[in-house]
């Protein structure tokens, strides 16, 4: 199934002392989600916000609050969460040193706390990680930076990983949003576009400059030039 193209910008590179001045520029652009980066200085080498600023957000804004986890342990918080208001918790296929079990347990986990589950993958994990999950998750997040810092440089390896996932989901007939995170800007989005991605986290791009709501109804008119 191919969602229309949409934009979930990071709040991990908003000015926090403005916090609620930024997340209204996200609301008055037209983008419909917004994403949180949550690291916890283990799974990724760097530590950012966890459930307070969620809760202090969700239910306040007309956005679907997108929560990609960063953790060592997304059983135990994902569900968390979820309850604090997040409409998606997306964790690592990495996790638990990929046990089906325990990434299995995690999902259903996510889904009975209330939110709808993603999947993502680091820059070098393999397509085929993803394949046990497909028919129980609702969005795989491609990572085309190594996790763990906001300002990288795209990674071409993402763009085959995101052709394959589309063809993938596409001869399913799947129910799932293909996001894509990591040095998204006019050049990069274009390419991932073109590769599948019909979610695209930006967050340097976005909010570090001028003409926030101009770049957002930039990369959702990329949606007329897919293939």
């Amino acid at each position: 199934m191919a969602y229309p193209l949409d934009v979930s910008p990071s709040i991990l590179a908003a000015d926090f002392t403005n916090l609620d001045k930024e997340i209204n520029k996200v609301v008055a652009s037209g983008a419909q989600y917004l994403h949180f980066d949550v690291m916890d200085g283990h799974f990724v080498p760097n530590i950012s916000f966890g459930i307070p600023v969620l809760k202090s957000i969700a239910g306040k804004y007309p956005l679907i609050m997108d929560v990609h986890i960063m953790i060592e342990d997304p059983l135990m918080y994902g569900p968390q969460f979820a309850k604090a208001g997040a409409d998606i918790v997306t964790f690592h296929v990495e996790t638990y040193n990929g046990n089906q079990n325990m990434i299995t347990k995690t999902i259903k986990a996510i889904k009975a706390a209330g939110a709808k589950v993603g999947l993502s993958l680091k820059p070098n994990t393999p397509v085929t990680a993803l394949l046990p999950y497909l028919e129980s998750i609702d969005l795989i997040l491609v990572m085309s930076v190594e996790p763990g810092f906001g300002g990288q440089k795209y990674l071409d390896i993402a763009t085959d990983k995101l052709a394959r996932l589309r063809k993938i989901i596409d001869e399913s007939d799947a129910n799932i949003r293909l996001e894509v995170d990591g040095g998204i800007n006019e050049e990069t989005a274009k390419i991932a576009v073109d590769a599948g991605a019909d979610l695209l986290v930006a967050g340097s791009y976005l909010f570090k400059g001028k003409d926030f709501e101009k770049k957002v109804a930039y990369l959702k008119g990329l949606e007329h030039g897919r293939n």
